[in-house]
């Protein structure tokens, strides 16, 4: 088994355990920091009066020195790296773009801690030259965090709007940093809710960042593939000059095209998908050599250059090509390694099963992602997948959150996997591999359809009905650890898992896993030349006590069934 060190975004599941388990579907080994160490959380103190919230305070971030630390103890022991810049210099996601009253020094000296911690990616790669170093990095998105550092709700909407509006075109870096406020024809006022220049000075320090791991460790060498996902954007908006410079930047210093290059740097609108992408991409690396595999994508519904979403910046066919350029594939018109099913209307969903099962028919693995449902999978769609025993074939599916998240997660998930069984032929490791693939397949539809679109509405209407402070009780479900009292969350924590443990129980006696009837589902174990290997879907559990709202909100829940297959 390969032994990958990874530093994750955060300690969500989606960015920690599901890419895990996607490595032990790959025969991949995922040694991490330890949890505490990696540990992100929105604000655990409060302040209130009566019925009254005042304030929230005191969230938690990674510990960079220990994560540092850690990947030069643990880097001889690694076959590959792949680590987050954000968690490694910022302490996570929300770390990073926590309001700042200084923007840091002149780039490139801007922040010697910060670029001492950087600094260890070309520390790992000089001793280790021939060990793939992977790093992903993001472009601040335009909102703030909501609760954490005494952020609200009303902060959060108010700082995306205002960093929605158009800003001033600039090319060159000064330019944009100074520019952040300047609209087409003027300055943008003041703001209600927030301090807009301790923003500006946030954005400011870590665009500084951007620029050093692009155009000094990714230049140098330090870094083999640089994977920046841009958070929470927007066709317009404060990040579009930042967007455009590391494009130009990736075309100067990495010798890209049309801002690209699917050898050393892809930027694209994701950030949770980033994770898995990546290991998917080494995964590649290691059992076929960076071979790229050839994929025919196809649109059910509308095609995906006609497509944008409102979190994003870039089409959604556009997305799907660069994150084919992370996982190590590429779109060609009449292949037969893998094809992508991208439904786009959910009425086209039984055209879409159709297919699936024709490429069963004919060998051809299969991805399908769900680019209907908006946060949640589409209830149409989902339905006519799990009536299908070939869904349980399926390499890659995703329903979650924005379409650079279910890109990147269903082709993660896939690529990674077809990297492994078309190369592996110990039967034991075999075994492993196909389980730990059929639970996360099954973790999909759980999650993204019957938590996200079923579960989570009930939790949120409890939490909301039994707030303590009447001025957040419309969203009291988003800190539930501090707006709603100990007793009501741990009733929201029995809610959760025996609602769960039915719906697992449901989605288990869907034709898609163990009631495929006289001709039973069953998952690819292994592909030799043209021919499959099966083995059948057996039983599918989850743990009672571990469905979880790891960061006290509805919105993310540690979710881990455990499927087991058998050939």
């Amino acid at each position: 088994m390969k032994n990958v060190l990874y530093v994750p975004l955060d300690d969500r599941p989606v960015n920690l355990d599901d890419v895990i388990v996607q490595g032990r579907s790959a025969g991949i080994h995922v040694i991490t920091p330890d949890r505490t160490d990696l540990r992100n959380r929105l604000d655990t103190q409060k302040t209130a009066s009566g019925t009254t919230l005042l304030s929230t305070s005191s969230p938690v971030y990674g510990d960079t020195a220990k994560i540092r630390q850690y990947i030069l103890d643990h880097a001889a022991s690694a076959d590959g790296f792949i680590l987050s810049a954000d968690m490694l210099a910022y302490g996570g996601l929300i770390g990073s773009r926590r309001l700042r009253t200084d923007a840091g020094g002149a780039y490139p000296a801007y922040d010697a801690a910060i670029t001492d911690l950087l600094d260890v990616i070309r520390e790992v790669k000089q001793a280790y030259p021939d060990k793939p170093m992977y790093v992903m990095d993001t472009i601040m998105r335009l909102a703030t965090t909501s609760f954490a550092e005494g952020l609200d709700l009303a902060v959060y909407n108010e700082s995306r709007n205002f960093m929605l509006q158009p800003r001033r075109s600039f090319a060159q870096f000064e330019d944009i940093l100074s520019g952040y406020n300047l609209s087409p024809t003027g300055e943008y006022g003041s703001t209600a809710t927030f301090d807009k220049e301790q923003y500006y000075k946030s954005r400011a320090h870590k665009f500084k960042t951007n620029r050093y791991l692009l155009e000094v460790l990714a230049q140098e060498g330090a870094i083999d593939f640089l994977a920046v996902g841009v958070d929470d954007a927007n066709t317009q908006g404060v990040q579009i000059n930042e967007i455009h410079y590391m494009e130009a930047g990736i075309n100067e210093w990495l010798g890209g095209t049309d801002g690209q290059n699917p050898d050393r740097a892809v930027i694209l609108p994701d950030a949770d998908g980033l994770g898995q992408s990546l290991l998917a991409r080494m995964a590649n690396h290691l059992y076929r050599n960076g071979a790229t595999t050839r994929y025919t994508l196809e649109y059910f519904g509308p095609h995906g250059s006609t497509l944008t979403s409102p979190y994003e910046y870039m089409n959604v066919h556009q997305n799907i090509l660069r994150h084919l350029d992370i996982v190590g594939g590429e779109a060609v018109g009449d292949a037969r390694e893998a094809e992508i099913i991208a439904i786009t209307a959910a009425d086209q969903a039984p055209a879409a099963v159709s297919r699936m099962a024709d490429n069963y028919a004919r060998s051809v693995p299969t991805v399908v992602i769900d680019c209907v449902g908006a946060g949640a999978a589409d209830a149409s769609i989902t339905e006519a997948l799990l009536g299908s025993r070939h869904t349980g074939a399926l390499l890659g599916y995703s329903g979650w959150n924005t379409p650079g998240n279910k890109i990147g997660l269903a082709l993660g998930m896939a690529q990674a996997r077809y990297a492994y069984i078309v190369t592996e032929i110990d039967a034991a490791a075999l075994d492993l591999a196909v389980n730990a693939h059929g639970s996360l397949l099954f973790k999909r539809f759980l999650k993204d359809y019957f938590y996200k679109r079923l579960a989570i509405g009930e939790i949120r209407t409890y939490s909301r009905a039994h707030s303590l402070y009447q001025n957040v009780a419309t969203l009291a479900d988003q800190n539930m650890f501090l707006f709603n009292s100990p007793e009501d969350y741990a009733h929201l924590q029995a809610m959760l898992r025996e609602r769960m443990q039915t719906l697992t129980a449901t989605l288990a006696g869907a034709c898609a896993f163990l009631n495929g009837g006289s001709e039973p589902a069953r998952s690819i174990r292994q592909i030799n030349g043209g021919s499959w290997v099966f083995s059948e879907y057996t039983s599918a559990v989850l743990p009672y006590d571990n469905p979880d709202y790891l960061w006290g909100r509805a919105f993310e829940i540690t979710l881990n069934p455990q499927v087991t297959l058998q050939e």
